[in-house]
């Protein structure tokens, strides 16, 4: 009985995880030659707001791929500098404060009772 009420709850977990993240599509990384191989490397494990929630400097993207590519991250040797290059043009100490969409009206009110 325990053993179908735990897969009954991951069951639930598991479809509301899904519909969470149907309704919020994950928003594509900014436009550059190495776009499309960052963005099929990274996203292999994780989605895209990972990246974009990232501010690191030059030396700190470089230690980030460097990790990924140890835990498996498909990224030719020959990529690798182009790779740091476009994190950190994009994702930079110098860029603005990634802001995230919301889900519901962004003019709602909350109220506090």
């Amino acid at each position: 009985m325990c053993k179908v009420r735990m897969l009954a709850v991951s069951a639930i977990a598991l479809i509301m995880a899904c519909v969470v993240f149907a309704q919020s599509p994950a928003p594509a990384l900014p436009e550059g030659p190495m776009q499309a191989k960052v963005t099929t490397a990274c996203t292999e494990c994780h989605e895209s707001r990972i990246i974009l929630q990232q501010r690191l400097s030059k030396a700190a993207w470089t230690k980030e791929v460097d990790k990924m590519i140890k835990w498996g991250a498909a990224v030719a040797p020959e990529d690798h500098d182009a790779f740091v290059d476009y994190l950190t043009t994009n994702f930079g100490t110098d860029q603005p404060a990634y802001t995230a969409e919301r889900l519901q009206n962004p003019t709602a009110k909350i109220s506090k009772k």
